[in-house]
């Protein structure tokens, strides 16, 4: 059983923010129940070399990738997921703005989106999900996927925006700045603001400190019951 946050190598700490790795087995007389995630200020590639996952957004729709390798765009929504009984995910998470720069499709068509990411990034994500699943370490695996993630920012199509570090400095649990003060930093007026912050971001600038403020809490919650 694993669960964990591991940072990037130097060569990928620019664009990706850190990569999770969970692997759980379950027993077959063992009940799986299914996990409410609540926004979170982030955008993720996850791939699933064995059992997938299924996600609920509300009683009558549910999705599910066919193969196994999966964008999520920001949320503004609660989605319940479901996993298999022989579960192994890993996950890059991106620094905000990063999968717009690297995709070229803007962040608010992505939002609350759970994407098979073989539609966007091509059939070359199997081969990617499939070496994650021969590997023989969690070592090994990282090393696949950092060799994945260098080849696609070597063909990116957008070049980085002043907006990506802003939107990283509201990530900072310490940030109290206002709006006005980020709109002045951009250099920007506010409808030039809000636009591209919504490019980039998925959700307008004081959406997104909302659910960086609630997740902030949400984790605390989790780490001082």
């Amino acid at each position: 059983m694993l669960l964990e946050n591991i940072k990037p190598s130097p060569a990928l700490a620019e664009f990706i923010s850190c990569y999770r790795i969970a692997d759980f087995v379950f027993s077959a007389d063992e009940a799986i129940p299914s996990k409410a995630y609540p926004p979170r200020p982030q955008e993720c590639l996850q791939f699933f070399p064995r059992d997938k996952e299924t996600v609920y957004y509300d009683k009558d729709f549910y999705t599910q990738s066919a193969s196994g390798c999966v964008i999520t765009g920001q949320h503004t929504v609660v989605s319940h997921r479901h996993v298999g009984m022989n579960f192994l995910t890993v996950v890059a998470v991106f620094k905000p703005g990063m999968l717009y720069s690297l995709t070229g499709i803007p962040a608010s068509g992505l939002v609350n989106y759970y994407i098979d990411a073989e539609n966007i990034l091509g059939k070359g994500i199997i081969l990617v999900n499939e070496q994650l699943y021969h590997a023989v370490s969690y070592n090994e695996m990282l090393a696949i996927l950092e060799k994945y993630l260098l080849e696609l920012i070597n063909k990116s199509k957008k070049k980085q925006h002043i907006i990506n570090a802003i939107a990283q400095q509201m990530l900072r649990r310490d940030n109290k700045a206002s709006i006005d003060y980020f709109i002045k930093e951009a250099c920007l007026c506010q409808r030039q603001f809000d636009r591209k912050f919504k490019e980039y971001i998925g959700v307008n600038p004081k959406l997104y400190a909302r659910i960086v403020r609630f997740d902030n809490v949400f984790r605390m919650k989790n780490r001082f019951p």
